[in-house]
Formats: structure tokens, sequence, C-alpha cells
């Protein structure tokens, strides 16, 4: 049996699945990507992990296994899976009043100017309503706690369970919630309480010396010539000074991401440990948004699908299976995608997760793109041959 935590010291043993490879090269040679690391386990034994293409271009870094990737919005998943922890040991419920936690918003208004009343399931959604926090004060927050006012001070944009609307201030906000009620900081609850235990060595929301090292370059495609340039990091996320934002703060690697999602397969275990009970995961793996039409399919681009999605807590949630990207999903696949091209899906019928992480900006819709249906798509295939 191939684990992850044996991958390190020999990597070269690593399983690759037929054709993966060959995938993504293809994406490589048309400038899609500069190049990728590929993860797909099941519940106990990885079933491929394969690196393509450059990490660095200009200097010809290889990609490696530990290559650092920003996962931005894949770090959604890991919010609501820290509050989950915390409900799993009674300190609180995600039918709660969000203003039991954050008084600040005992006040808040809806649109209407009803009294908001949002609880942490609408906050994690993306069915608040809430407004966001942008502008100079909002770079120059230091905390979670310092973006709150911030929040508040937003106009909400709907009200509460009206729609769906994709939200990155009520992901902080249940950030913020798991430090006031664990009375540590929101990296280090998950540093002590996911991350260590769970072998993620690499997964971090500060990029010291040592992961900066690791980190890939970010691209984008020219438009005009279809050519890969550079582009900087993103300035709000890395630096010790910012707050640790649980909408898209986190750095991570292909093995460690493939950890947590070995840790759900498993139904909320790992290595002989739980973290999250049965009723965690299905509140996690659920849809919790009723019948509102959810997600990045929603418009006429990408086939008006928005009735397939559902919201769990932190998790898009697949109901029912389309063309593209979806087509070889199972229903009750659930997962996160980030903005430079980023992906985890983990699909609990068939026992696997497909973990994908390349890195560049400027994707139409990297959820329902070329190169995540084309992995995906390669991986299905070659399991279907064994």
């Amino acid at each position: 049996m191939c684990t992850l935590a044996a991958l390190t010291p020999a990597v070269a043993a690593a399983p690759k699945l037929p054709g993966v490879g060959a995938a993504m090269e293809e994406m490589i040679a048309k400038n899609e990507i500069a190049g990728a690391v590929t993860a797909v386990v099941a519940k106990n034994k990885v079933l491929h992990l394969e690196s393509t293409g450059f990490a660095d271009v200009a200097s010809k870094r290889p990609m490696t296994p530990d290559t650092l990737f920003w996962i931005a919005s894949m770090t959604k998943p890991i919010t609501g899976v820290a509050i989950l922890m915390l409900q799993d040991e009674g300190k609180l419920k995600v039918s709660d009043p969000v203003a039991k936690y954050l008084p600040e918003f005992a006040n808040l208004k809806t649109p209407s100017g009803k009294p908001a009343n949002l609880t942490i399931t609408q906050i994690l959604t993306h069915t608040s309503g809430l407004g966001e926090a942008s502008g100079p004060a909002a770079q120059q927050a230091r905390t979670l706690a310092d973006l709150v006012p911030l929040w508040l001070s937003a106009p909400m944009k709907n009200e509460p369970g009206e729609k769906w609307q994709y939200t990155q201030s009520g992901i902080n906000a249940a950030g913020r919630i798991v430090e006031v009620v664990s009375g540590m900081t929101f990296d280090l609850f998950l540093q002590k309480r996911l991350f260590d235990p769970l072998g993620m060595k690499h997964t971090t929301f500060y990029l010291d010396a040592g992961p900066r090292a690791q980190l890939v370059t970010a691209y984008s495609k020219n438009k005009d010539t279809g050519a890969l340039e550079p582009v900087q990091p993103r300035a709000e996320f890395g630096p010790r000074d910012r707050p640790p934002q649980g909408n898209g703060g986190l750095y991570s690697t292909a093995p460690d991401y493939a950890r947590l999602c070995q840790m759900l397969l498993n139904g909320g275990k790992l290595g002989g440990r739980r973290y999250l009970s049965a009723a965690a995961i299905k509140l996690l793996s659920t849809p919790q948004t009723g019948e509102l039409p959810t997600g990045f399919f929603q418009n006429d681009a990408y086939g008006k699908h928005g009735m397939k999605y559902g919201w769990g807590i932190g998790t898009c949630v697949l109901r029912t299976p389309h063309e593209g990207v979806a087509s070889m999903l199972s229903p009750g696949t659930y997962g996160h995608g980030g903005a430079w091209g980023t992906q985890a899906w983990i699909d609990p019928v068939k026992g696997v997760a497909y973990i994908l992480m390349v890195q560049r900006s400027n994707f139409p819709n990297s959820d329902a793109g070329e190169v995540r249906r084309e992995f995906q798509q390669a991986v299905a295939k070659a399991r279907e041959k064994k």
C-alpha cells in the first residue's frame, strides 16, 4: 500500500494512472498551464501522484509533489471543517445566530430594514446577503477582528436566504467565530487541530522563507499572443501582518490536501484518529441551500446548471451530474475550486478524490475549465480500464 506519508523520500515509487500525465502535457502544450501536480486518492491508499511541467518556466524549475500553491477558495471547506469540529464538541451549532459569538452582528439590518439575524449556516453557504470588506481599510486589517466592523458597515446585498451569492466576508466571519469559541487565532486552531495531526506539513497561511522557496510561479495567458506570462502573488495573502483569511488565505501542496480528502472520504477519520463525526460529514457534504440555484454554472455560458448544485457547510455539492467537468462524477460529489485553477473534488460513491494543483490567474472559470475536465476524464478512463 502506498500512503501519502511515505511519499516524500520515495516520490519515484508513487503510482501513476496512465493518461493523466499526457493530458496535463497537452494542456501545457496549449499554453493553458505551465505545469501541474495531480493526485488521486482512495480511502486508504494513493492511486496517483504525478508532476508535469514547470513550477517556474524562466528558471526551468520543475514541478514536484512538494511544490506549494496558493489554493485560494479551497480554503473554504477547511473553514467549514473547523466550524464543524467545534460543533462536534458542543461549543456551537451551525443553526446558531452569528451574533451569539460576534455581538456586533446583533444590530445588522437587511436591505428592507429588518434585523438580519444571520446564522452560521447562512454565512458558510453564501446565502447571508452580507456585504464585503473592501478598500484601504480592508488592506490595513491585521486580524479577523479588524474586519468585523468593515463587513457590518458595507451595505447588505440581499435579504438573508433570498438567493445564493458568493460572499467572502461570510466565510471570514466563520473564521472569526472559530477564534472566539476556541480562544486561538484561526491559523493556530487549524495548525493544532487539523494540519499537524493530519500530517499536512506544508499547509500554511504565511509564506516564511522556507515555504516561499517552494512556491510555484503564477501565470496569466496573454489574450493576444496566447503566451503564458508571470504574475505577482496576491498581496493580501501570505504576509504575516495579514489576517488568516478563511475565504482564501491558505497555501498547500497536492499531497497535503489529499490527506484532508482522505479523512473526508473515510467519514471523518484517518490514521486511527477521528476529526469529524458522521453528522458533521453530512452537513459538509449535503446541500443546506434548499431549492436555490447555486454555484458557478448558472449563466448561459456554463449551461445554466445552477439547480444541479447545492452548498454544504463551506463546500459545493453536485446534485446531478452534467456534461463537461461533472460528467464523470457521482451525485453527491463535493469540494471546491480556487481562483488560480486549483481543484479538489471528493466522490463518496466511487470512493475517490481528485486533486489538481495548477497556478494560472485568468481562467474564465476554472471550475468549468478544460484543465479540470481533462484531468478528471483521464482519471475516469484509466480507472475504467482496470
